[in-house]
């Protein structure tokens, strides 16, 4: 049987939603992670949308993630729970993409990426990604909270994301002035 793998850049690192027969650092190139997409049902709403990450398809670029192996047998359901959940909005495509594993090993996944044009896909300098950050709530709560959840995942891989590191620094001065202000 084919084995079936999906890349994990952002909230699938670190909740997946299913448990993968291996998980393995990977790399995606020509790709980027960005706080690009205006999320209105998960860390955000209609009336104060959040932001959370996508992949951004840009030339020279490179975005480590993870690898997902789906499990044997239970490649369909797993991928009806991701497609449920990622394509809500349709403001994401499914894309296999080619990835270099740590290994060294060249695979193919499936990727959830950006859809340019889409009205959610949010083109934002990073002041204005840390104000919505650091205010948006939706269904699965506050948008710093998964802000703050993908910088650990990464620093807990070793992925240096000097941007998401910045953007943090930034939402928790927000937030601090914001609760002193209160």
């Amino acid at each position: 049987m084919q084995e079936r793998w999906v890349f994990a850049y952002g909230s699938l690192i670190w909740d997946p939603g299913f448990c993968p027969a291996e998980r393995i650092r990977a790399r995606a190139a020509g790709w980027r992670r960005a706080f690009c997409l205006w999320s209105i049902h998960w860390r955000g709403t209609p009336e104060c949308p959040g932001l959370v990450l996508g992949l951004e398809e840009e030339p020279g670029a490179v975005c480590e993630g993870l690898a997902l192996r789906l499990p044997e047998g239970e490649a369909e359901a797993v991928l009806a729970t991701l497609r449920a959940r990622e394509l809500v909005s349709h403001a994401y495509e499914e894309r296999l993409l080619p990835l270099r594993l740590e290994n060294g090993r060249e695979i193919e996944a499936l990727a959830y990426v950006i859809r340019p044009g889409h009205p959610q896909h949010a083109r934002l300098d990073p002041e204005r990604q840390a104000a919505i950050i650091a205010r948006a709530v939706g269904q699965r709560g506050p948008n710093c909270a998964y802000l703050e959840a993908a910088a650990e995942a990464l620093a807990g891989m070793g992925i240096a994301d000097p941007g998401i590191e910045a953007l943090c620094r930034r939402v928790r001065a927000l937030v601090s002035q914001d609760g002193e202000s209160s």
